[in-house]
């Protein structure tokens, strides 16, 4: 009897251990499933977040690469109207030094004394108060003189240098002021300008 009880408890103790290992090898089974599981997910988000930095840095590249171009556009188109506006500055200042009395009243003379289309009418030439004031200081009573024309100095507001000259009264004009000689050299020199100033 005592054998039997040994017996039944060692039978017993048998069954719960392999009944333990079995369950202990079905965790074991169910864990590395499971880990195998999650470590797929983890491969597959690192695979999605390396996509995602992947395509948000190109984006990024692509925007960059956008911006600097805009900027060295913007940086050309600045250059090129800094450079005009220096441009227009000094070719005004060359036409004021140019234009000065004499050089005023020996192309005023020319033009009048040349002209076949001041005949019988009154010659205006308007020009700046200072150059008028000088131009009247005996250049003008010699040129009536020369030329038997009417012709009448006016100082005109606007005009800095140069001047304006008319041969049917004011009815019709021809404009040699600073500002109309200074957008004629401009045109013919700007788009030599900007023919250097293109990028290639």
């Amino acid at each position: 009897m005592a054998q039997e009880i040994k017996d039944l408890i060692a039978k017993i103790q048998q069954e719960g251990v392999q009944a333990a290992q079995a369950q202990a090898g079905q965790i074991k089974a169910d864990a590395e499933k499971e880990s195998t599981k999650i470590i797929a997910q983890a491969k597959q988000e690192a695979q999605k977040i390396i996509e995602q930095a992947n395509a948000q840095a190109k984006k990024l590249d692509a925007s960059t690469q956008a911006a600097l171009k805009q900027a060295g556009r913007d940086m050309l188109i600045s250059l090129k109207q800094e450079i005009s506006a220096m441009l227009d500055r000094l070719i005004k200042a060359d036409l004021r030094q140019a234009l000065g009395a004499e050089e005023l009243t020996r192309i005023i003379g020319a033009l009048i004394k040349n002209s076949p289309l001041s005949l019988g009418s009154q010659i205006v030439v308007s020009l700046n108060q200072q150059d008028k004031e000088r131009l009247e200081q005996g250049f003008l009573k010699q040129l009536i003189e020369e030329t038997k024309k009417a012709i009448v100095l006016k100082s005109a507001e606007g005009i800095e240098s140069g001047f304006i000259i008319s041969f049917d009264a004011g009815k019709s004009i021809f404009d040699f002021s600073g500002q109309a000689l200074s957008d004629y050299i401009s045109g013919c020199l700007k788009p030599e300008l900007n023919r250097v100033l293109s990028p290639e």
